[in-house]
């Protein structure tokens, strides 16, 4: 009987701390709660699982609706030195607590020729949430300063291999065509910006503007299941 509460214990606790699913902003929801939510959750199909690109890779284009009715193209940029491709939603609790930080992002580095490129992965018709009409609907409430573009179809995202929202994408605009740099989490602290000690992102793009390559490559992306 102890080992049997430790194990019920320990499960929530995990499935909490490594982003699962779905996400509850009540970490003191019962025990019984949380299990019941455990035993019902789908078990992930490895055979299903995205591959998507790699660091290295050359990203192909893409031509997506943004959020004023335009399509918009990473060719659209003649000037971008790269791109910090986010996938990113409306529903989501950690997409939701990084949209200042990204808003931020695309101020610091927009000018400096690596603007956000936001991109809804999420299928509306299973999250109404993150339907065409309610993106333009939050991004007027946040002010985005970048374009939020609805993955019509869900056929960019298989590609890069974004698994997560928020999941991110450095790219560097070359001859060769645009390379990722850098896949994974904005920083090390989605919950307090104020206690964050890595920002992967702002390292990244700061070492490709200074002509380096970036120290840090790959990292967990922490966040909501895309939905399908």
């Amino acid at each position: 009987m102890k080992l049997t509460k430790i194990f019920l214990f320990t499960i929530p606790f995990i499935f909490i701390s490594c982003g699962g699913a779905e996400v509850t902003e009540d970490l003191t929801e019962p025990l019984d709660s949380l299990t019941e939510s455990i035993s019902n959750s789908e078990e992930p199909d490895e055979s299903s699982e995205n591959i998507g690109y790699e660091v290295g890779d050359i990203a192909t284009d893409f031509s997506l609706m943004n959020i004023d009715d335009q399509k918009v193209s990473l060719a659209d940029y003649d000037e971008a030195k790269g791109f910090i491709v986010i996938f990113t939603c409306n529903h989501c609790p950690y997409a939701v607590a990084y949209e200042d930080r990204i808003v931020a992002l695309d101020a610091k580095y927009k000018t400096q020729g690596y603007p956000v490129i936001a991109i809804n992965p999420n299928n509306p018709d299973v999250m109404e949430e993150d339907s065409f009409e309610n993106m333009k609907i939050r991004a007027a409430e946040k002010g985005f300063t970048f374009p939020y573009l609805l993955d019509d179809g869900q056929e960019i995202f298989p590609q890069y291999g974004a698994t997560k929202t928020p999941h991110v994408y450095i790219l560097k605009k070359g001859a060769d065509g645009n390379k990722v740099e850098y896949i994974g989490a904005i920083d090390d602290n989605y919950g307090d910006e104020s206690a964050v000690t890595v920002k992967y992102v702002e390292d990244a793009v700061d070492a490709l503007l200074n002509g380096e390559e970036p120290t840090v490559t790959s990292t967990l992306a922490i966040g909501c299941s895309i939905k399908m």
